[in-house]
């Protein structure tokens, strides 16, 4: 199974997923650019400025992008050395219908027992760029198709269930706050669930600007967390625009 990475494979997604944003960026900026020739009582600067800030701003998330995707280690998954979780026996995978770390989980894993989950749903997930993700990285051959209301798999029967850049994707406080509660359910007393994201912060506003509200914060996890009775044992970060948080049973 092929899990080494093409360089830069990871920015470059993001450009081919998220197209329409930057021709739109690239088409205001050029707008801008000209704008002065059409309106000429207004002075150059006020078109030139907001130009040169759409400019930085796309810069700024793409070099952010690239550091994060393919020059931090993220997909190496040292990090997880980090984390007290062993050697588990069971291990889960659950994706939101764009799935590149797979491969990476079952290599590290190679002795254990492996699902895949995609809670992925056209009619509730709706943005395009998962749709061109998923016609780049169709599911992984076994993965289950689960509703993020129900998982038909047995009471504590996992190890370990990681949700690595997927569970931002439901935006429902309710229905992530099921979701959850699901994930508890199947979920072994000594198990643990891994979960790493952005956050609405200061760095991902730096980085991502207006983009950093489709995050969540940190009191939004921490609250989805308490309501899914899970506990929140540990909290690393990966880089300072990743966080990774391990909840356990309550």
């Amino acid at each position: 199974m092929e899990t080494i990475r093409k360089p830069f494979q990871g920015v470059r997604n993001i450009i081919v997923f998220n197209w329409h944003f930057y021709f739109g960026a690239a088409v205001l900026t050029l707008f801008l650019s000209c704008a002065h020739f059409i309106f000429e009582s207004i002075p150059l600067a006020y078109f030139l400025i907001p130009a040169g800030f759409i400019c930085i701003m796309v810069l700024v998330s793409l070099l952010v992008s690239t550091y994060i995707y393919d020059l931090s280690g993220l997909y190496s998954l040292n990090w997880i050395d980090r984390l007290s979780i062993g050697q588990p026996d069971t291990v889960i995978n659950v994706n939101a219908g764009f799935d590149e770390t797979t491969p990476l989980l079952i290599s590290r894993y190679s002795e254990a027992t492996f699902q895949v989950l995609d809670f992925y749903d056209p009619e509730k997930h709706t943005e395009v760029s998962i749709k061109r993700a998923r016609r780049s990285y169709p599911p992984m051959p076994g993965t289950l198709k689960i509703s993020t209301a129900q998982i038909p798999l047995e009471d504590e029967s996992t190890d370990v269930i990681f949700a690595i850049l997927s569970a931002h994707e439901i935006r429902n406080d309710l229905e992530r706050i099921g979701f959850f509660k699901e994930l508890h359910r199947i979920l072994k007393r000594d198990g643990r669930i891994i979960i790493t994201e952005h956050l609405r912060d200061l760095p991902n506003f730096l980085a991502y600007t207006l983009g950093f509200f489709h995050f969540h914060s940190k009191k939004t996890w921490r609250y989805t967390f308490v309501k899914a009775n899970l506990q929140l044992s540990e909290e690393i970060k990966i880089t300072p625009f990743l966080t990774t948080f391990v909840v356990q049973h309550a």
